[in-house]
């Protein structure tokens, strides 16, 4: 497992679409991961510790686990198979860990507000991690072009950050 960051949230002003950019810890590896709208929006507030002034669904999350005395350890995204990552949010509940499945974008939005660390397998970023600037083979520029094709649409001052 590779242990993650939130470098951020990119935006498309002529389309719906977000994309949840991790970044690597000990590398220099991204993994950008679809995401909806709301859940891009859940976290961005939960990275800007944004006071809402009843809990949102994270929040909720969050205070439930809590009030139950179970922890987050980790959340992982393990899994990547017909273009859909999937995850679990890992509970320490007593002396046991319980691997909850969940969407990344959930994870993510949960894991922001509680400080939880990010981990995606190896598997995972072999196969749709990015080096930003980095030479690529003819293979792996052909699998990124719909990403590239996004990114060249967007406008950067649109682009939020942690």
């Amino acid at each position: 497992m590779n242990e993650m960051t939130v470098e951020g949230i990119l935006i498309s002003m002529m389309s719906e679409h977000r994309i949840l950019l991790l970044k690597e810890v000990a590398g220099d590896r991204h993994l950008p991961i679809w995401i909806g709208q709301y859940e891009a929006d859940a976290i961005v507030i939960g990275l800007r510790n944004t006071a809402v002034p009843r809990p949102l669904t994270h929040d909720l999350l969050a205070n439930v686990l809590a009030d139950l005395g179970a922890t987050v350890s980790h959340i992982e995204v393990h899994t990547l198979e017909h273009d859909t990552f999937y995850s679990y949010i890992v509970l320490r509940v007593a002396d046991e860990l319980l691997r909850v499945d969940a969407r990344p974008s959930d994870a993510v939005a949960l894991a922001v507000r509680i400080n939880a660390p990010i981990f995606v397998s190896d598997a995972v970023l072999e196969r749709a991690g990015i080096t930003v600037d980095a030479d690529l083979s003819d293979e792996e520029d052909g699998a990124l072009s719909a990403f590239r094709d996004f990114v060249n649409t967007m406008n950067l001052d649109d682009l939020t950050l942690p």
